[in-house]
């Protein structure tokens, strides 16, 4: 048991902060920290609430590193702008245009705060006793070659963490996949890619020359002894220890989700009436079904569930086919254990044209062009976090919400067809 007394929220649960009962996952964690030496773009991919950010954190000095969160709203230009000012960089508007029209952004920075040198012109202004020399540069947003410059400017040696990738707008996640190849030719700067998605190379669908380029660290899996350890580690801060058989069930019931894990030791112990680490050594749990208490934290997220069905069943607009509804229809008649592995492609197919209106006629295409569309269309729905996910590559789509998929197998299959407005008979 640790020395220094912690709170429930400072180990088990969300925090903003890692959590101290942080467990390293050897294949993980190793993996990144060799990857960070290479010299490469890293991708940091995996499910919704499995520890992407933490292991960042864990793995990178805070002062090693700006994080830029991403916006469903940004282009190119909005993400070079965010990382110039997280780099240190103050940005306004210029007067002056780009070639293709669009406007260009000064950059200035305090020459004696960053340490530049050279012989740029600079101004000089003077407040009582005190001179501050800044730089100013015009640049175009959406050059890279002027983002590199800026940075090199200022001698920036920082990882460049782009968290929520998936949310920027798929055309943005192209072009800057594109600006991605440039940073590794043209500099030394290293970015990392944070995002929702199972697909070890999403970023090489995007841009095929980012092949060599960008190393890929799942953070998805966890087997049932790391998720035993972060029990374990919880108890030995808080000193508690909860019965046996509840962790052995919580532990098989949670889907490998080590959020639902996290929040179910937090929810026994609020409600046992722990909130810091005991003086005396607390037993929890010992009346505890482990089964309910998932069912419960799960729950929680009921009402945004149900209103993910209703939103993605219609689509971006009303049209004949329906195919966003139509998708939803292998998802929720899929046992939850096989549903937890993906559906592919071709067996989706199958399913839906077994039961929609058009039959064997549907166009396969139609279909394909849904798929590749679910990311986009979620995020249009301001569907966050995201809750399928397709992977092009293996053609599959993916549950990237494992409280989801304990909620649907604690749901009846017909209510939930009917809330995605699939009146079919089972």
């Amino acid at each position: 048991m640790s020395n220094e007394p912690a709170t429930v929220d400072d180990v088990y649960g969300i925090t903003r902060d890692l959590p101290q009962n942080y467990v390293e996952r050897k294949p993980v964690d190793d993996k990144l920290r060799d990857d960070l030496n290479r010299g490469k773009h890293v991708v940091i991919y995996g499910s919704s609430k499995q520890g992407k950010t933490c292991l960042r954190k864990h793995c990178i000095d805070s002062k090693d590193q700006i994080n830029i969160q991403c916006s469903n709203k940004w282009d190119v230009k909005e993400i070079n702008t965010a990382i110039l000012k997280k780099a240190g960089y103050e940005v306004t508007l210029s007067e002056e245009k780009t070639i293709s029209g669009t406007q260009k952004i000064k950059a200035s920075i305090s020459a004696k705060l960053q340490g530049i040198g050279g012989s740029a012109s600079s101004e000089t202004s003077v407040s009582g006793s005190k001179t501050e020399t800044t730089r100013d540069l015009e640049l175009d947003p959406t050059d890279v070659n002027d983002i590199i410059q800026a940075l090199e400017e200022i001698n920036f040696d920082k990882y460049i963490v782009l968290e929520d990738f998936h949310y920027l707008p798929v055309e943005t996640q192209k072009d800057f996949a594109i600006e991605l190849k440039a940073f590794h030719e043209a500099s030394p700067f290293c970015f990392i890619v944070v995002g929702v998605w199972l697909e070890e190379n999403r970023l090489i669908v995007l841009n095929g020359d980012l092949t060599g380029r960008v190393i890929s660290v799942n953070a998805d899996d966890w087997n049932h002894n790391q998720l035993r350890r972060v029990i374990e580690k919880g108890e030995n801060i808080l000193n508690v220890k909860f019965n046996l058989n509840f962790k052995d069930e919580l532990i098989k019931n949670c889907f490998e989700s080590v959020y639902v894990v996290q929040e179910c030791c937090r929810e026994v112990c609020v409600d046992e009436g722990v909130s810091e680490t005991q003086k005396s050594l607390s037993r929890l749990a010992e009346d505890k079904d482990a089964t309910e208490v998932v069912n419960s934290v799960v729950s929680d997220q009921s009402a945004r569930y149900r209103a993910f069905l209703r939103d993605f069943s219609d689509g971006f607009q009303d049209t004949e086919l329906e195919m966003y509804k139509w998708l939803l229809y292998p998802i929720l008649t899929t046992e939850a254990e096989e549903l937890e592995h993906g559906l592919i492609y071709s067996d989706m197919r199958k399913e839906i044209q077994s039961e929609h209106p058009r039959g064997e006629d549907l166009n396969p295409g139609n279909l394909t062009q849904a798929l590749q569309s679910t990311a986009s269309l979620q995020v249009k729905k301001d569907i966050m976090p995201i809750i399928l996910d397709y992977d092009e590559t293996n053609r599959r789509i993916s549950i990237v919400d494992r409280g989801f998929l304990i909620w649907i197998d604690n749901q009846d299959t017909e209510e939930l067809l009917e809330i995605a407005g699939l009146d079919t008979e089972l």
